[in-house]
């Protein structure tokens, strides 16, 4: 498999991007491409043993920082890494692209500028897995849609069960809607509306839950709009963080005794920090387009970019964009509608 990695996107590029893409080719024996500066890019992977490895350099004379806009990139940048590494994808010259660089120039390049949408998808959906009381859990949207209406949501359901199925290996996820309450009508107007289209689409939909129930583990996929599940994830993983700061505080403040404790816990502590690390677990897939594109944290370590691509290659080996054209033929009609 021949995996294209912006190089340029962590906000340490390419440092992490390169370690995580040499990572990644040792423990899969894929092909990466990395694209980006390349007198930087071959700097980096000089540090590395890559004897053996399949590693090839694709130029990409433009940059994209964090802070410019999707808008801009789009139209001003046609030669940066994002532009380059998402063109080889819809080229076939790559089966899918990797970044941890600016999202909403990654949507928009792929969106609206090359992959294009499939067929009949009103807007794609940044999905991520998570865990979450010791099982992996799809959410979405993440982030690719901050205003969204109740037919979105509806295919956002769609494709979110069928991604379940196939990172989760679970033929029947159990579909859920964020909401202010479990009970059938609550939530905002557009809430109440996705949930009487989502119940007629044939999925394992369960209805409303509450964020004690995503806790709980009660659903394998959780549906809502991208500016709640945005701040919803932004708040999970600050909260795990800093619980964790006060748990060492408290364990290094003490006493002797409180530190010896500290040592004698120290193993359980790194396994539930194994268990909850986000780099674990790659980046956020952008569902609905017309090829594999997963992106990751800015801050993401080498092990992030690791894990974005083995995620990437799994959604190919899936043939998600294949099977998700097929679905929304199938489940309901109205569900691909055109809406543009």
């Amino acid at each position: 498999m021949r995996i294209a990695v912006d190089a340029m996107g962590t906000d340490a590029r390419p440092v992490p991007d390169v370690a995580g893409a040499v990572l990644a080719a040792r423990e899969t024996g894929d092909h990466m491409l990395l694209v980006g500066d390349e007198t930087r890019i071959r700097a980096e992977l000089a540090k590395h043993p890559s004897e053996g490895l399949k590693l090839e350099v694709i130029p990409a004379r433009e940059e994209v920082l964090m802070t410019d806009k999707p808008s801009q990139v789009l139209k001003n940048k046609p030669e940066s890494s994002l532009h380059v590494g998402i063109n080889l994808v819809k080229n076939g010259q790559a089966d899918a692209f990797v970044t941890m660089g600016n999202t909403g120039a990654t949507h928009a390049i792929a969106t609206l500028g090359i992959l294009r949408r499939i067929p009949g998808v009103k807007r794609p959906a940044l999905a991520i897995i998570y865990p979450v009381s010791g099982r992996p859990v799809a959410f979405l949207d993440m982030g690719a849609n901050a205003d969204s209406k109740a037919d979105w949501l509806e295919q956002f359901a769609i494709m979110g069960s069928l991604y379940a199925e196939i990172e989760l290996q679970n033929h029947s996820p159990r579909v859920a809607t964020l909401s202010n309450g479990e009970e059938e009508g609550k939530g905002n107007q557009l809430v109440r509306e996705a949930q009487e289209r989502i119940a007629g689409t044939g999925l394992n939909y369960i209805g409303h839950i509450e964020p004690k129930e995503i806790l709980q583990a009660k659903a394998d996929v959780v549906v809502f709009d991208g500016f709640l599940g945005n701040v919803f994830l932004k708040t999970f993983e600050a909260t795990l963080s800093y619980f964790g700061g006060i748990v060492r505080q408290e364990l290094t403040a003490g006493n002797v005794l409180a530190k010896l404790g500290a040592l004698l816990v120290r193993p359980a502590f790194q396994r539930v920090r194994h268990r909850i690390d986000p780099d674990e677990f790659g980046g956020a897939l952008l569902l609905g387009v017309n090829g594999v594109v997963v992106i990751g944290h800015g801050s993401g370590s080498a092990r992030a970019v690791a894990s974005a691509i083995k995620q990437a290659r799994r959604a190919v080996e899936g043939n998600t964009v294949r099977r998700i054209r097929e679905r929304l033929a199938t489940l309901t009609p109205h569900a691909a509608d055109n809406d543009d």
